[in-house]
């Protein structure tokens, strides 16, 4: 970790207000963070910015800081840094413009891991549920994130015992990339039954993130603050049992305000845990998902570059409409003449024998004793219709 002046600024304007500090992340963005740590520190800076930093602006540990963080194996990212994920933060700074409370934008996240977080953040799926969570909910959330994680989706989740700890599990059954998002520092060791969990993230091909410096304690209010970066950094998330006032409601509704998509398993109806689920979708806030493919199915519509990763191109994708219709009329075991494809697929027959040769040679259709017919691909497991 390269340490520069922006890196040190921000260093220090973490460390002297507490997340999700409005003010002071508008300052920083607005006169960059070398000048806005030098106007906190003088105590010359706009009156809101002052409130959020009259408490903590003597305590500069910045460079103490970056020194423990480097001895434990974690890097500052910062927004001046390649992988800051600038483009899934914007909605923070959108919505906190529209008014949201906890709409900022972190000032810097800290990391510990080998994966890059604008990579993982690119295409992911957070998983998030109740912490007293029933076997069902354990072995749901496991799947689901073993699945996502097979199709080369990051998932995310808060670390936390029961639905959090069985999505990262999964995500590393899978060899797939998983993003732990705390509520306190990397260096506290919460929640203790987690740290070699936590450990494997880290090892593997994860990441354990936090805006919170060295030696910051665990915290209610920390951990709501949190949420706001799970909802941030995925495309949609998924609630796997939550009660009606839950940390994993609450993350819900971070994603709803912030225009992600929210997805809710459903359970039995006589459990506790899944009564928050069960509000979500009643309400329309949710959208109920049953299996991988449900969520794949909605995550892939938000964007063309996520849905080109989760879904390969068809080998008749980009064919004009005439062409796509003659190829549809043709079988794979048994040819049809130039007429009968005419006539099935409703192309006039020159028209048909210009398009079939033009057809072969892209590799779609070939032609035997028994006429033309869609051309088989060995070893293909999507092949189009």
């Amino acid at each position: 970790m390269v340490v520069t002046e922006e890196r040190l600024a921000r260093a220090y304007l973490l460390r002297v207000a507490e997340p999700p500090a409005r003010a002071l992340a508008a300052f920083a963005a607005e006169v960059g963070p070398i000048a806005a740590a030098k106007a906190v520190r003088a105590g010359k800076c706009p009156q809101s910015v002052a409130d959020e930093t009259a408490a903590r602006r003597d305590n500069d540990r910045a460079e103490s800081d970056l020194e423990a963080g480097e001895r434990d194996g974690a890097r500052l990212i910062i927004p001046e840094d390649d992988e800051w994920p600038a483009w899934p933060l914007l909605c923070l700074d959108v919505a906190g413009r529209r008014g949201l409370q906890s709409g900022a934008p972190p000032l810097a996240l800290w990391a510990r891991g080998a994966a890059r977080l604008d990579k993982a953040a690119e295409a992911a799926v957070a998983i998030v549920g109740s912490r007293a969570a029933s076997g069902y909910g354990e072995n749901v959330a496991g799947e689901f994130a073993f699945g996502l994680a097979r199709r080369e989706l990051s998932v995310i989740s808060g670390a936390a015992f029961g639905i959090d700890g069985a999505a990262h599990r999964g995500a590393l059954a899978a060899g797939g990339v998983t993003v732990a998002l705390l509520g306190c520092s990397l260096d506290a060791g919460y929640p203790s039954g987690h740290t070699i969990l936590l450990g494997k993230i880290a090892e593997q091909r994860g990441l354990v993130v936090s805006e919170y410096p060295p030696g910051t304690r665990p915290a209610r209010h920390r951990f709501l603050v949190r949420n706001r970066l799970i909802a941030a950094l995925t495309e949609g998330t998924v609630v796997v049992e939550a009660g009606r006032r839950s940390g994993a409601r609450n993350t819900a509704n971070t994603a709803m305000a912030l225009g992600k998509l929210v997805m809710a398993v459903p359970g039995p109806i006589s459990s506790a845990t899944s009564a928050g689920c069960h509000d979500l979708i009643r309400n329309s806030a949710a959208t109920l998902v049953a299996s991988v493919d449900d969520v794949i199915d909605i995550v892939g519509k938000l964007g063309t570059a996520t849905a080109e990763r989760l879904w390969p191109k068809r080998r008749t994708d980009g064919l004009e409409q005439d062409a796509l219709r003659v190829h549809e009329a043709l079988q794979r075991r048994q040819g049809k003449s130039a007429e009968q494809i005419a006539t099935e697929s409703g192309v006039p027959v020159p028209r048909v024998r210009a398009l079939l040769p033009a057809l072969e040679l892209e590799g779609l259709v070939q032609c035997d004793e028994s006429g033309w017919q869609q051309r088989r691909v060995v070893g293909r497991t999507q092949e189009s219709a």
